[in-house]
């Protein structure tokens, strides 16, 4: 098996309460392993890069996974710490929350269900997709070395499909509602910080945003222009009858704002524009109450969005805090797209949608650990001298300045194999030949990396 370098002892030891000492040894081989394979990320091909292909009690590494008795509610309180502690030490932790589909087949993935899928539909194309709705929230925060903000996911949850509970005799939970049990539960570990919640328009739902607010979570969503928004209640006056009003009056759309020439536009330079660079926009913002029949009311911010050179449709954004800076409450929502980003690198780097248990309890772990595993690399990578993890792979036709997350993905790989067996001395006689376990884990990377 390959040494565990001491610098990233610190990190992933933090976790080993979590496992019986037995279970926990066969744990802490996985994650290397996840870690140091290409491809697949399977039990087998784990086992087969950590040099334990003849393993004959292999099957105990699965269970891992099928019947180990471990919390991953409580992993993820143990990875939040960690990297509140590495990343975002003081000022308000902005959290990021979507949800994204595994294409999973086969009749024993019970939980599957038919959803749309983000990524391949747009406006006018629906396409479906059968397998997994994982629901992840993520720290967002800056990453130094990076010189860029990133999406950390730190808790990840299994949506199942509403046949799934039928069959099951449960309850099915809308999303809204998953979305609310995870905020809530991250202001339980935090509850001494501000905590800003970025989503998109599928949880801009007023019981969501109600709930939220009510325990001092100030929520970011995109907003419908043909919204109902009304003027704050007017003060009650001594000796009124009646129950309390909860509005005012009705104020006009945002889409018909949009077509009025008394409205007054805010000409700004956002930085970071959904990765393009600078962008220049046009902006204007005030405060109303959110409200539907029989549903909470919300007062919020609202900022309409329009570009002067037509790039991009007009979009509105809300805040549950009416008294955010606009312009604040653009750049933050702009860091949403980070979430995506954090998909689709998981998907590419880390082998999500690629793992093959079958087992329930296997299922609802397995994704999640994979999710996790991008923000333990990240951790990982700023233990690793400033050099070394600022290292690009640059070629002729591809040059960047920062590195990604692949080369912090190169850089934790690369100081793990060093740490087995690869490290050099200046002296000639002294270079040791790497051993023959060494030699076939190199070679199954090598030669098996489809």
């Amino acid at each position: 098996m390959p040494d565990l370098p001491a610098r990233f002892a610190a990190i992933i030891v933090a976790f080993a309460p979590l496992f019986r000492q037995r279970t926990w040894h066969h744990a802490e081989i996985l994650l290397v392993g996840a870690i140091l394979a290409p491809g697949k990320r399977t039990v087998t091909s784990i086992l087969r890069i950590c040099g334990l292909s003849r393993e004959r009690h292999f099957v105990n590494y699965h269970r891992v996974l099928s019947r180990a008795r471990w919390s991953t509610r409580e992993a993820a309180r143990l990875l939040l710490s960690l990297l509140i502690h590495a990343f975002v030490p003081a000022g308000p932790v902005i959290l990021g929350l979507d949800d994204t589909i595994e294409r999973r087949r086969g009749k024993c993935i019970a939980a599957k269900g038919i959803y749309r899928d983000p990524v391949r539909s747009s406006d006018a194309h629906f396409v479906k997709a059968s397998g997994l709705r994982w629901l992840s929230l993520m720290l967002v925060a800056p990453i130094p070395w990076a010189a860029r903000t990133w999406a950390l996911p730190f808790l990840t949850a299994l949506a199942p499909s509403e046949r799934y509970c039928h069959e099951h005799g449960k309850r099915h939970k809308k999303l809204t509602d998953w979305a609310r049990q995870m905020v809530l539960q991250a202001r339980r570990w935090l509850p001494e910080r501000e905590l800003i919640l970025v989503a998109d328009m599928g949880f801009a739902a007023l019981e969501l945003l109600a709930a939220l607010s009510c325990r001092g979570v100030i929520c970011i969503t995109r907003l419908r222009l043909d919204a109902a928004l009304y003027k704050p209640p007017p003060p009650r006056h001594p000796g009124t009858k009646g129950r309390p009003r909860t509005k005012g009056a009705r104020l006009p759309n945002l889409s018909d704002l949009l077509l009025q020439t008394s409205t007054r536009w805010r000409r700004v330079t956002v930085p970071g524009w959904y990765g393009e660079g600078d962008r220049v926009i046009e902006f204007c913002s005030a405060t109303a109450v959110w409200c539907h029949s029989a549903k909470p009311v919300v007062p919020i911010r609202w900022v309409l969005l329009r570009d002067p050179l037509g790039r991009f449709s007009p979009q509105a954004l809300l805040c549950t805090d009416p008294t955010r800076d606009p312009l604040q409450i653009i750049r933050w929502f702009i860091l949403r797209w980070q979430i995506e980003v954090t998909f689709q690198e998981a998907r590419a780097h880390l082998g999500v949608e690629t793992q093959r248990q079958w087992s329930d309890r296997a299922v609802a772990r397995t994704t999640p650990c994979l999710f996790g595993l991008f923000s333990m690399v990240t951790l990982l990578a700023g233990q690793l001298h400033h050099q070394t993890r600022t290292a690009v792979w640059t070629d002729s036709w591809y040059r960047k300045s920062h590195p990604t997350f692949a080369d912090a993905l190169a850089a934790v790989r690369r100081q793990i194999w060093y740490e087995t067996g690869l490290l050099t001395s200046r002296h000639r006689h002294n270079t040791p030949k790497p051993s023959r376990a060494l030699q076939r884990c190199l070679l199954y990377a090598l030669c098996h990396a489809a």
